[in-house]
């Protein structure tokens, strides 16, 4: 069946409403932030000698798992140093000109935030080191043998990446950052705090106890605590009740597939398909994203780390293994001589 227009709609409408909501919650200051203790005291020194010498900061490098506040801390940044930030991605850049373009565009102390910078095409890569290095670009007028780079100076700027993927950059451009900081997942106590401010935000009265089953079941990542405090606020406006409890937390999470420690439909899916249909692995990446109909970056880095982190499935050469602990979450009994199955050989690689 066709989805209608006023589907595409409705659709876009909520999305819409999501993005807002999800804005409205982000700090805008790093006393608001919370979180990343070290890595605020950094960021903070940092931009405090920049702003005693009246010069833009250096190019900061944020790398860590989705959902860590790093497009956050970039907007900060902006606030913090008073300049507009203008924002992109890599993905956004097909070519080394449309990064020239915004280069060019830019006006002096502005940030230009690079989401997922790991993704820069190769020629736009190269463009960045000499603008991140010597504030230029060399423009090339004309084709073939009668072509002409034309060196073009650029403002001082700050530019701020960020990847969820730092192994895949190449050191000549990890090198050109002056600071570099990796965000780490949240403790269950963060978490609390950041629910119970954006229960404030939000206009809602929640019980103690379900901010705490509400951050239990977050992954460690403020961004999806964020997420199912709304889908909790729905649920319990649907039943009637101004305030949250501990029963309409349970009851909300369980409505939306995300069990007691977090696991939601797609990590649970990988689980069960590596368990039921490879007899626990190892199997190949690709295989695996095609048994549970997603794309192989999405299993790879929306479940596969949290799956790793708590010990439900192991990466090793040969392809993604079931572990004991991921057989008992599921409630099947991991075989005998599950070690050995880290000799067989996988499906792809």
């Amino acid at each position: 069946m066709q989805e209608s227009s006023q589907d595409r709609l409705v659709a876009s409408n909520a999305r819409g409403e999501e993005s807002i909501l999800e804005n409205a919650l982000r700090p805008k200051t790093l006393g608001e932030f919370i979180g990343q203790e070290r890595v605020r005291e950094q960021i903070d020194v940092l931009l405090s000698a920049a702003r005693a010498r009246g010069a833009s900061a250096d190019h900061i490098l944020l790398s860590g798992p989705p959902g860590l506040g790093k497009t956050t801390l970039a907007l900060i940044l902006a606030s913090e140093m008073q300049t507009p930030i203008r924002i992109t991605s890599g993905p956004a850049i097909t070519h080394a000109g449309d990064l020239a373009a915004i280069l060019s565009s830019l006006v002096e102390g502005e940030i230009l935030f690079l989401d997922e910078i790991h993704r820069l095409p190769r020629p736009a890569e190269e463009l960045l080191y000499l603008a991140m290095e010597d504030f230029r670009v060399d423009v090339v007028v004309g084709k073939g043998p009668g072509a002409t780079a034309i060196p073009l100076q650029l403002p001082h700027f700050t530019l701020v990446g960020a990847t969820t993927r730092a192994g895949l950059l190449p050191s000549p451009l990890r090198d050109r950052f002056g600071f570099t900081a990796h965000l780490d997942f949240y403790q269950e106590s963060e978490l609390e705090l950041v629910l119970v401010r954006s229960a404030k935000l939000l206009g809602v009265d929640i019980d103690t106890k379900a901010v705490s089953e509400i951050s239990r079941r977050s992954r460690g990542t403020p961004r999806i605590a964020n997420r199912l405090l709304r889908r909790v606020r729905d649920y319990a406006q649907v039943q009637g009740r101004s305030s949250i409890t501990l029963e309409d937390a349970r009851k909300a999470l369980e409505i939306y597939e995300v069990d007691e420690i977090g696991l939601d439909r797609l990590d649970k899916a990988v689980l069960i398909a590596l368990i039921e249909r490879f007899n626990g692995g190892p199997v190949g990446l690709s295989t695996l994203a095609i048994a549970v109909g997603e794309e192989i970056e999405t299993v790879e880095s929306v479940a596969e780390p949290f799956l790793v982190r708590n010990g439900f499935m192991a990466r090793t050469p040969r392809g993604r293994i079931a572990t004991a602990l991921g057989w008992s979450h599921i409630g099947r009994i991991p075989p005998v001589g599950i070690a050995t199955l880290f000799d067989t050989p996988a499906p792809d690689a």
